[in-house]
């Protein structure tokens, strides 16, 4: 029997896919890329905005032709969409065998079982506690880095978000399983932890009455083999001055910081159900970059809200200019049905919404490469991600790098770098996102 396993969406979904294929490998399920040779089909889905939404229904209705066109006798449906839609899956799906919801994926090799013996099989446990799983995970980020998913579901209840509804509330993942997840990362050659939750920074408040985000860093700084420990999703309310000393005085942990702020008008992010105001955004921004001055800060924005109106995109533009931040990504508002946001009134048309998407992505990409070339002659550490095909030149990430979502450094060099290699590079130049470097001997 092969398996074919397809993952959609974030980087959290990924650390559910490499659990379960983990547990299909302890299993001797032989994995393989090749739909065509697949007798079980996985598909562990995403449903965070309309367009994610689609790429799952489609994906699945793709991978449903295989049942008659290929060799495969067993689909599996798991994630977020399988969790929002487990009925209409299995009403406008026939050809789909098992659905499992999110805090049901330990179940995966029941349902395979199920479903190959010809069963229709669904699991939907309650979104409380977390899964129990004692494989080791399947990495499939090449290696050298890996996602530390350190607690699942969210307590925010922003109006535009279907998160809590379809991952529950906050839940810890208790401090000493993830030292042992990271300990066995690092045996395994991970040299960077990319901490991830749908919100960071209330680590550890549901397990330990305080946030215990600083002392998890504390930890993991310790563990050899680590070289790098990279914190995302901070929500900016939430960052407190023990995280800030945390990431100071441990050398490992990446002066870098992912903190999505979504907005900056007060009326705007009063709508959004958030929990601050530009003043708050200021005041945090400024000391992050006054106590740790070479930070590397990212957000997110949400551009088209229902009701915004051009002043109030002319205001955010405003604050990113003012705020310079080191990285950024804009998306436009996507109305999610079961949100408040979504029965709104003033709902901002598509075409403008992308108009002011452009606008902040073209003012953004002014900013880093302003201060891409005030890189210029400085020496930094960067991980290797590859070779640029046909030249003496390599592809890294410095400490200001995200796998995935953030810019990239290219290495001129006549040595053979290998993927995954941590080098001491001199910037050289500087494109409108990247930068340019070479070796320092």
């Amino acid at each position: 029997m092969k398996l074919l396993f397809v993952s959609l969406g974030c980087d959290k979904n990924l650390v559910d896919t490499e659990v379960m294929l983990g547990m299909l490998e302890a299993a001797k399920i032989e994995i393989t890329d090749d739909e065509n040779e697949a007798d079980i089909i996985v598909v562990n889905t995403c449903c965070f905005i309309n367009d994610a939404k689609e790429e799952s229904v489609n994906t699945i209705l793709e991978m449903a032709n295989l049942k008659t066109t290929a060799k495969c006798k067993a689909l599996l449906v798991t994630g977020c969409l399988a969790q929002r839609y487990q009925k209409e899956i299995e009403e406008e799906i026939p050809e789909v065998d098992a659905v499992l919801g999110t805090n049901s994926y330990d179940d995966i090799l029941n349902a395979i079982n199920q479903a190959l013996a010809g069963k229709h099989y669904e699991n939907f446990k309650a979104l409380s506690g977390l899964p129990k799983v004692d494989t080791k995970r399947v990495l499939t980020t090449g290696g050298h880095y890996a996602y530390l998913k350190i607690a699942e579901g969210c307590d925010k209840h922003c109006t535009y978000c279907i998160i809590p509804s379809i991952r529950g509330n906050y839940r810890s993942v208790p401090m000493e399983e993830l030292i042992a997840q990271a300990k066995e990362l690092a045996e395994s050659g991970v040299k960077e932890l990319i901490l991830v939750a749908q919100e960071t920074t209330l680590y550890g408040v549901d397990l330990y009455g305080e946030k215990s985000l600083h002392k998890l860093l504390d930890e993991l700084n310790k563990i050899s083999g680590i070289y790098w420990i990279r914190i995302l999703y901070c929500y900016p309310e939430e960052i407190y001055d023990e995280l800030i000393a945390s990431i100071k005085r441990n050398e490992k942990v990446c002066h870098y910081l992912d903190m999505p702020i979504q907005h900056a008008n007060d009326t705007i992010l009063k709508r959004m159900g958030r929990r601050t105001n530009k003043e708050d955004l200021i005041r945090i921004i400024g000391k992050l970059r006054k106590e740790i001055p070479d930070i590397a800060l990212r957000t997110t924005l949400i551009c088209g809200f229902p009701g915004e109106t051009e002043e109030q995109h002319e205001e955010l533009m405003q604050f990113v200019n003012d705020m310079e931040f080191e990285r950024l990504g804009a998306f436009t508002y996507s109305p999610e049905e079961g949100t408040p946001a979504a029965n709104f009134p003033d709902q901002v048309l598509e075409e403008r919404k992308l108009d002011w998407k452009d606008d902040v992505m073209e003012l953004e990409q002014e900013i880093i490469f302003e201060q891409n070339e005030t890189m210029t002659g400085k020496e930094v550490w960067a991980f290797v991600e590859g070779k640029v095909a046909d030249e003496n030149a390599y592809v890294g990430r410095t400490y200001r790098d995200a796998p995935g979502v953030d810019g990239y450094i290219f290495i001129n060099t006549e040595e053979e770098l290998m993927s995954g290699a941590f080098v001491k590079v001199k910037v050289t130049g500087a494109y409108e996102y990247d930068l340019i470097g070479e070796i320092v001997e």
